[in-house]
């Protein structure tokens, strides 16, 4: 359940309904995406005849059920499948993020690190890679893949060691590179990923149900895409390199492989076309879209004059908050472009170039820019949530802000500036009791932004 810092209910009227409504719009878009809902609307079984996105497999001429995954979905995935297939799943494997657990029956959860992969999760991958090795051609194998699966689900090419994509992560991630590009230099460097999970599956069917955590859901980006053919190149992943200045600084081992593969003396991964893939169906059953249609039905609900704007918002997250202010002080000027009350919904995810040492995420330090653009424009508001409930390294899912946070600001002694520049946006909203606290949300389907005009 969301809620905000207790300080903030303190206020009472007109700022706690509105609260309230900010509350009861985001609960309705977390709830459209619940991952064990979502994996049982997909899967349809009469009998011995199971049906997915107009699919059909006859259970009778399956020899075993594996299921294998990664995400922070996973656990409310695996227990969705458990309940849809009972005894004829065989057993399985699924690494989930630490804290995003829950009790299975037949598939094992193995607790792994984010978004810096670790030692756990090379584990699992190594089991899970394993596992797949003794699969026969009738067996099928369901693969459970959402947010975080790429870090959750990592199983390093030869020769390139745990510490390696370690550092290759974090260097990326300060330098602001964004997950899809992230993931077409990690599909290059790990045996899972970019199609290798097919590969390894391959001779049995593959099933994968997709809870897509990137922009615009295309299906090679979502946790680096381990069962679909791979878009993205050894050429690729250098030149990304090249571009974030991080070429000279990569580990020796990741360098000289990506050399090797981009002068085309090792095989790329598996491309389109590929007969492995002939027998693996993916499907999407979760996204940031249906997310935000949730909230834009909740909004009207409420009496807003609501609408999704855009769901592949991405960018600097200090400047996207400025767009999103815009929008909210036309709102309250002209009323475009829609009336009052209004709620324009809109999701994506948003990157955050590291200048300072503060602590937060992406969503606090976009509602802290924000809070700074609208500072003195009554009426108007914003709330960013990660949809997974962490955003970033924090407790937090997002923050609140609105035209006078500042004001509030500045009566407990607080530079929003000054945590801006530090990339401090947790301890400012945590002593205005304006965190967004939700706690692990087992699912994860990118942002949501609301930008509010009363």
């Amino acid at each position: 359940m969301i809620a905000f810092d207790p300080a903030l209910w303190q206020r009472g009227g007109e700022t706690e309904r509105r609260r309230r409504d900010v509350v009861a719009i985001m609960q309705a878009a977390l709830e459209a995406v619940d991952p064990r809902l979502a994996v049982a609307r997909a899967m349809q079984r009469e009998g011995e005849e199971l049906t997915v996105a107009g699919k059909r497999y006859d259970l009778a001429e399956i020899d075993r059920v594996w299921v294998v995954g990664a995400g922070k979905a996973g656990a409310p995935m695996v227990r969705a499948v458990e309940q849809a297939l009972g005894a004829r799943v065989s057993g399985g494997l699924v690494n989930v993020k630490r804290g995003y657990t829950a009790p299975t029956e037949r598939v094992a959860l193995k607790e792994a690190g984010h978004p810096i992969p670790d030692a756990s999760g090379v584990d699992g991958a190594r089991r899970i890679a394993a596992l797949l090795a003794e699969t026969r051609p009738n067996d099928l194998v369901i693969c459970l893949i959402s947010g975080g699966g790429s870090a959750l689900m990592t199983l390093p090419a030869e020769g390139i060691t745990l510490g390696d994509m370690q550092v290759l992560t974090t260097g990326l991630l300060r330098a602001g590179a964004t997950i899809n590009e992230i993931n077409a230099i990690r599909k290059h460097l790990d045996v899972v990923k970019g199609g290798g999970l097919a590969r390894l599956a391959a001779p049995a069917r593959v099933l994968a149900l997709l809870l897509s955590d990137v922009v615009g859901n295309p299906l090679d980006v979502i946790a680096s895409g381990p069962t679909v053919p791979d878009t993205a190149t050894f050429a690729d992943a250098v030149g990304l390199l090249q571009r974030y200045s991080l070429w000279e600084s990569a580990p020796e081992a990741i360098r000289a492989l990506l050399a090797q593969g981009a002068r085309a003396e090792i095989a790329d991964t598996p491309k389109a076309g590929d007969p492995i893939f002939e027998r693996v169906q993916n499907v999407v059953v979760a996204s940031n879209d249906i997310a935000a249609r949730a909230a834009e039905v909740r909004a009207r609900e409420l009496g807003y004059h609501a609408a999704v704007w855009s769901t592949y918002v991405e960018g600097e997250a200090r400047e996207v908050a400025r767009v999103q202010a815009a929008l909210a002080k036309e709102l309250l000027d002209s009323e475009r472009p829609l009336p009052r009350p209004t709620c324009l919904i809109s999701g994506g995810e948003t990157t955050v170039t590291l200048r300072g040492q503060g602590k937060g995420g992406r969503n606090q330090e976009m509602a802290l820019a924000a809070a700074i653009a609208l500072d003195g424009w009554e009426g108007a508001a914003i709330a960013c949530l990660a949809t997974d409930g962490s955003d970033g390294p924090t407790d937090a899912s997002g923050a609140y802000a609105d035209g006078e946070t500042l004001a509030r600001a500045r009566a407990l002694g607080l530079d929003a500036w000054a945590h801006l520049e530090n990339n401090d946006a947790y301890p400012f909203f945590q002593q205005l009791g304006e965190l967004l606290l939700t706690g692990p949300t087992n699912t994860n389907v990118n942002d949501l932004t609301l930008v509010f005009a009363w």
